[in-house]
């Protein structure tokens, strides 16, 4: 059987100044479409194409769940997530 992945995931623009979270079941491709702004919206409004947080689930509903943990918490706490994960905030899209 093939499993798929599911992923949250957080970008933010150069200057690390704006967050946004999302959900793809192809992180590549996802962030990619952010990069090339065909993806309309915040996202591309505010130029948040660097990727600097994610986790990998193998269940739907568990990273709708997680995603909208992470969407209702504080700013504070997004950012000492990514800082956990990734210190100093570096682009991890070409580590995909």
């Amino acid at each position: 059987m093939n499993q798929r992945s599911y992923y949250v995931y957080i970008l933010t623009n150069r200057r690390n100044s704006v967050l946004y979270t999302g959900i793809t079941n192809d992180l590549r491709v996802r962030v990619w479409q952010h990069k090339e702004k065909l993806i309309g919206g915040f996202s591309a409004r505010y130029n948040v194409t660097k990727l600097v947080y994610y986790e990998v689930f193998e269940d739907p509903i568990a990273a709708i769940t997680r995603e909208k943990q992470i969407k209702g918490g504080s700013r504070t706490r997004k950012k000492a997530l990514v800082s956990a994960m990734n210190p100093a905030w570096e682009d991890l899209f070409h580590q995909l």
